[in-house]
């Protein structure tokens, strides 16, 4: 009895182990995703991607009608996307997706179904017992080890305070100038039951 309890012990701290050596490699896969897909991101844009993930849309709720009215303004006077994209997932896990206005533009949702989602995403949510922090210095230690030398000292100076201090940035100038990105975040549970079915099949309900 006294073996196998060792033995078991053995085991879960083995999983437990083996557990953090795969959240490493998806986060490593994550960050060589996002400088991959966006040759042009800076060190900012990186982080904005990981923060949108760790705090969905919290941070971006005034009142309904504030983000209503600027949504409409958005669809009305957003340059067209450099990439024809609908969606894609965002950071390790892809608790949230980011869906571009694309799919409003081309008819594919409605921005009365965007809305929704994007509010309904936006409450309160149970965060890790992970601080951001301390998830954005592993993540820096990640780029180091796949772009050594991303971004400046200044950069990850003004990061690593944003970060002490739960603060949401702006994508980057180059960031905006060569993407031209215009999206709302959206829970993955939200985005699959509300928008999803409606863009892949093309149907706007």
């Amino acid at each position: 009895m006294k073996y196998r309890t060792i033995f078991l012990l053995i085991v879960m701290v083995s999983m437990a182990s083996n557990a953090q050596e795969i959240d490493k490699m998806a986060l490593g896969m994550a960050v060589e995703r996002q400088l991959s897909d966006y040759p042009e991101s800076m060190l900012q844009d990186v982080y904005k991607a990981f923060y949108q993930e760790h705090f969905g849309a919290e941070h971006m709720i005034a009142d309904t009608a504030a983000v209503r009215n600027y949504l409409n303004y958005e669809l009305d006077h957003c340059d067209d996307q450099v990439k024809p994209l609908y969606y894609e997932p965002i950071g390790v896990k892809g608790d949230y997706v980011r869906v571009y206005l694309n799919a409003v533009k081309d008819d594919l949702i409605t921005s009365e179904q965007l809305l929704w989602a994007f509010l309904d995403s936006a409450k309160p949510a149970k965060h890790t017992a992970l601080d951001w922090s301390t998830k954005w210095e592993t993540i820096i230690k990640t780029i180091d080890e796949i772009k050594p030398g991303f971004g400046t000292e200044e950069e990850r100076a003004l990061l690593r305070q944003a970060s002490q201090q739960n603060q949401a940035v702006h994508h980057s100038e180059a960031y905006n100038t060569a993407y031209h990105p215009h999206y709302r975040i959206v829970k993955r549970e939200i985005f699959e039951q509300q928008l999803k079915p409606a863009i892949v099949t093309g149907n706007c309900q």
